[in-house]
């Protein structure tokens, strides 16, 4: 423990840029916090079912799988600041798309907008998280990720408080108690307003992302572009396809994210079950974001008593007890253990992310990241298929009951299986690579 303890998890030396790239960990925690009610949004406004309002979901969680593997091979040729700075463009170019997406009510452009700022989110994540782990010690690399994913939720308040007081707040539709049964012209008024709405916020933030790329086009970043010879991009695919910790840590990974927002987007869905209007289901979803920023801070601490592999499997069997609370306990109850999730969800990415990269070469880890950022497509396909089941009674949340709960209250299975497999992932790494891996004995 003491010879770790003594290794600096960030030096003096890159603190600046460590805080540069820290902050973008934010910007897409807000793309992700202010995209969640908006399911719910647009379900209302354009008359959709959970599962086709569930599309806006498999748009941006879509776009992170189309794009990471063309970021990673970019950054293999050029520096990750290159790959930060193309990320940046297309974000805000995603996030200003939504301005003819409002002018021509499309949900199809509002998706495209989404599709392409998921872009940029690849890049970002793809560049940011190897970026951070080797800014530094290999032994305090799972650690140094925790700290900088730590700064992950502040973005999530920020956008949940936004998605509430600028769009929930001031939704025309949320005011109908039964909007399909509105004449045309009180619709279409009605949907030209509440799309307007949702408009703003990522206008206003496409203008704020111009802002901040033009910071990082003129700071300095340590250059990580390896100047040697560089493996064949065929070798480093057989080399990653070999490495059992690092393909089980993708799967681990489309895991996670999938019921990281299984239970971050359904959270509204559940409250409408329990009759709690959409605005108070949003400070439920700040009290989650809380948790979560609390959890990781927590968990952060606790990697240095304890390896990564053992503190996954821990958090994720607690997730697993909590996730069964939510399914078979009804009313509050059931929600407060729903909201309860994220605190042991909290340490979840980073540190699946820390451990299938942790003995891969910098080469090597820029490729595996992509394997990793493209796992966030579970976050697109496991939210359709709970909105699947959330449907089995029509399009309410809970039009019936699956073995004496309600439809809604069922859908929460997926998620339990998810953090099962975490679970049995952690405890894995722990038993077979505890004892020879540098990476998971971070104070030891």
């Amino acid at each position: 423990m003491d010879t770790f303890s003594k290794i600096p998890v960030v030096s003096k030396k890159v603190l600046i840029p460590f805080i540069l790239v820290t902050s973008l960990f934010a910007l897409w925690g807000f793309a992700n916090a202010v995209t969640d009610p908006m399911v719910k949004a647009f379900q209302k406004v354009l008359e959709l079912s959970n599962a086709q309002a569930s599309w806006v979901q498999m748009a941006f969680y879509g776009g992170y799988f189309t794009m990471a593997l063309p970021a990673a091979m970019f950054m293999r040729k050029y520096s990750y600041k290159v790959g930060i700075l193309i990320g940046l463009a297309l974000y805000a170019t995603g996030a200003l798309l939504f301005y003819p997406a409002a002018q021509t009510e499309s949900f199809l452009f509002f998706c495209m907008g989404l599709y392409v700022l998921t872009f940029g989110l690849a890049f970002l994540e793809t560049a940011a998280n190897p970026y951070i782990l080797a800014m530094g010690a290999k032994e305090t690399a799972t650690q140094r990720l925790n700290l900088a994913q730590a700064f992950n939720p502040v973005g999530l308040i920020a956008g949940v408080l936004v998605a509430q007081q600028f769009v929930l707040r001031n939704l025309q539709s949320d005011d109908v108690s039964n909007f399909s049964l509105l004449d045309e012209a009180s619709k279409v008024a009605i949907k030209t307003a509440d799309l307007m709405v949702i408009r703003n916020p990522y206008v206003i933030l496409g203008l704020v992302l111009v802002a901040i790329f033009m910071v990082f086009l003129v700071s300095k970043m340590p250059q990580s572009k390896d100047e040697g010879g560089m493996p064949s991009i065929g070798d480093t695919f057989k080399t990653l396809g070999k490495n059992t910790k690092y393909v089980l840590g993708v799967l681990a990974q489309i895991l996670y994210v999938g019921a990281q927002i299984m239970c971050w987007t359904y959270i509204y869905h559940y409250a409408e079950a329990i009759a709690v209007d959409s605005v108070t289901a949003g400070n439920y979803q700040i009290a989650v974001f809380i948790i979560f920023f609390l959890g990781r801070a927590i968990g952060t601490y606790m990697l240095r008593f304890m390896s990564s592999g053992k503190l996954l499997m821990y958090f994720a069997l607690f997730a697993s007890v909590c996730t069964a609370g939510s399914i078979w306990i009804s009313g509050m109850i059931g929600l407060y253990f729903l909201v309860s999730i994220s605190f042991f969800m909290s340490l979840m990415f980073p540190t699946i992310y820390g451990i299938a990269l942790g003995d891969l070469t910098e080469e090597q880890s820029k490729v595996g990241s992509a394997g990793l950022i493209m796992a966030i497509v579970g976050g697109a396909g496991m939210p359709f298929l709970q909105g699947m089941i959330i449907d089995i009674g029509g399009n309410g949340v809970a039009d019936t009951k699956i073995v004496g709960v309600s439809e809604v209250n069922f859908s929460f299975i997926l998620p339990l299986l998810c953090f099962v497999y975490i679970a049995w992932y952690g405890f894995r790494v722990f038993k077979r690579h505890e004892a020879t891996d540098d990476i998971l004995h971070v104070t030891e």
